[in-house]
């Protein structure tokens, strides 16, 4: 049983989880994995099946609630929300005016939470090792990979939030991205703005269709082949890494919904050439603090996560 503690911590990893989204191409779920509590997210959102339903047409509210694990996902979700609503605006702004600085952070962050997820393996053999690399492929490979341009039938519109949701409890992988990538970040974007109900609609059912559907999935890889399913996981984390090296010079763009030019296709350069190549400070010493911040937050999330683990 968690006290209010125990929930107050839950409720900042929520906001930890909400900044993350905040930053294209860096994912909540990434979070939730180096916090502890990825297991019990993707377990929360599968209890969302038959069975909870069964409970709802009982109107047993109080045994639904505990089935899904209400408390866990309210207090979470709020945490979400708050850092998307109050946060979000600072994390952009530091992404737009300072982004070596806040990519040098995730940077440190993401190194060290490989480092600690990798404890929860408890027996290396060669499925592992070769589960991990195929992880850090798959990482890689989305960081690079170039947008395609594909059809805005309703048919792939459904897949399009089908395939992103699935993205963000991804530790890694961003959903936004990846509705780049799929050639649909602006017309999604697009269709909230003018409120065409028809693919807010069909994108949101595809989104939640998703979700049920991969929970489950991840949810049952992780009971039948967790080291497996965890070395896959942090391959992913390995491979993303190319997303957030600190240093990158612009080599493609595309313009948002908005109207603004954004970044899209990058390289990564040497912090030593970096000025040449883009006219910016590269922060060298202050990204480095920065790097060493984020890597030791992530040990005390863990120490505070083992205590509280001990605690119960």
């Amino acid at each position: 049983m968690r006290d209010l503690k125990d929930y107050v911590v839950l409720y900042l990893k929520g906001i930890a989880m909400g900044c993350a989204d905040a930053v294209p191409g860096v994912s909540g779920g990434t979070v939730a994995f180096i916090s502890g509590i990825y297991e019990e997210l993707v377990d929360s959102i599968r209890s969302f099946d038959g069975s909870a339903l069964n409970l709802l047409f009982k109107y047993d509210i109080k045994g639904f609630w505990k089935y899904v694990n209400g408390i866990f996902l309210v207090v979470l979700l709020s945490g979400i929300g708050t850092a998307i609503l109050s946060l979000s605006r600072l994390i952009l702004y530091w992404l737009k005016t300072y982004p070596e600085l806040l990519w040098s952070f995730f940077f440190g962050l993401i190194i060290a939470s490989v480092l600690v997820v990798t404890k929860k393996i408890s027996q290396w053999d060669a499925r592992i090792i070769i589960s991990g690399i195929l992880g850090a492929i798959m990482g890689y490979y989305i960081t690079v990979a170039t947008p395609a341009e594909t059809t805005t039938a309703l048919w792939f519109v459904f897949l399009s939030g089908m395939i992103s949701i699935c993205a963000m409890i991804l530790p890694g992988i961003s959903g936004s991205f990846i509705l780049v990538l799929l050639g649909k970040y602006q017309y999604v974007l697009t269709a909230v703005r003018d409120f065409n109900l028809a693919v807010i609609t069909i994108f949101s059912t595809g989104a939640v269709i998703g979700i049920l559907s991969f929970s489950h999935l991840l949810n049952w890889t992780l009971r039948r082949f967790h080291d497996i399913t965890i070395a896959a996981l942090t391959g992913i984390m390995i491979g993303s890494l190319n997303k957030v090296w600190p240093w990158k010079k612009v080599m493609e763009t595309y313009t948002n919904s908005h109207g603004e030019i954004k970044p899209l296709i990058e390289q990564n350069i040497l912090p030593t050439v970096y000025f040449e190549a883009t006219q910016r400070d590269p922060y060298l010493f202050s990204a480095v603090i920065l790097a060493v911040i984020g890597f030791a937050l992530v040990y005390f999330l863990e120490k505070m996560s083992v205590r509280v683990k001990s605690e119960e």
